[in-house]
């Protein structure tokens, strides 16, 4: 009889565009060789083109589902994306502090690449109080690391201080992601027994109109890699080299900023991607 893949739960927004949210995750899920499941926080009416409207789902059915899934299947890693409001951000934190799962990965999704505003304010301060502190990870990208912190993130020194913020803030493990860079930056920090210690992941930066959804299948790639068994400087590693394979793949779709290809691997051999080691931090 073969073995059960690993479960990994996203919860996270609906995007019927599927270059985001969680027919997204699923995707990424899938294409790791994990089975997904999921919650959905909030319902969107959004294509390529950009948000248009979002409309949180019930607090009451979010909890209730995450509570059916939990008593019913093994969880091995959690994703976390856009949770759209402030009952949906304590409805997770409730269910997290209750099970206490290992390997959550949090995705601190507060706007869309078009602009559009995915969590009010009142709930980006409750998603540092509650859910940054019961993170394994936390993934903000520049914009969102400078949201979190309210230090100015726009270069690898500048990401640093960030990271140093939300470790006091109370994050265990974090990788701001500088995807926008001249040059593709990613900057984790962990702490250790030894203290904190932080790794530079650097690539060439690729040029496409397919890049709608990098955050949250590079997040949920992370999170697939640890309920593997990885090590979180291999996660990011290799959730690195997936997404920037996933936007070399991408198939130009919809009038606006298209999705990743996040099953590539399916239709064609996968392309080596040139991601170099971890730099020290000096």
């Amino acid at each position: 009889m073969p073995q059960a893949p690993p479960v990994v739960l996203t919860i996270a927004g609906f995007d019927p565009s599927s270059g985001a949210g969680v027919t997204a995750d699923i995707k990424t899920i899938a294409a790791h060789g994990c089975y997904g499941v999921a919650c959905i926080t909030a319902m969107t009416v959004q294509s390529t083109s950009g948000v248009r409207r979002v409309e949180p789902v019930d607090t009451e059915l979010i909890s209730g589902t995450l509570k059916e899934l939990a008593s019913d299947l093994e969880i091995a890693a959690v994703h976390i994306g856009m949770l759209g409001s402030v009952k949906a951000v304590k409805a997770v934190a409730e269910f997290l502090q209750r099970q206490k799962l290992e390997n959550v990965v949090l995705d601190p999704i507060l706007k869309s690449t078009s602009g559009a505003e995915l969590l009010e304010l009142n709930g980006a301060r409750l998603l540092i109080e509650k859910l940054v502190p019961l993170a394994a990870v936390v993934t903000p990208n520049l914009d969102e690391a400078s949201a979190l912190t309210g230090v100015t993130v726009t270069n690898p020194e500048q990401m640093k201080a960030a990271a140093l913020k939300l470790h006091s803030q109370g994050a265990t493990a974090v990788v701001v992601t500088g995807g926008h860079l001249e040059k593709a930056t990613d900057f984790l920090s962990f702490t250790t027994k030894r203290g904190v210690e932080q790794q530079v992941f650097k690539s060439e930066r690729k040029r496409s109109n397919s890049t709608h959804g990098t955050g949250c299948a590079f997040a949920t790639a992370i999170a697939c890699h640890l309920a593997l068994g990885r090590g979180l400087p291999e996660a990011v590693l290799l959730a690195k080299a997936y997404i920037t394979a996933a936007i070399v793949n991408a198939q130009p779709l919809g009038r606006g900023t298209g999705p990743v290809h996040h099953l590539y691997r399916m239709y064609q051999p996968a392309r080596r991607i040139a991601v170099t080691d971890p730099e020290p931090v000096q």
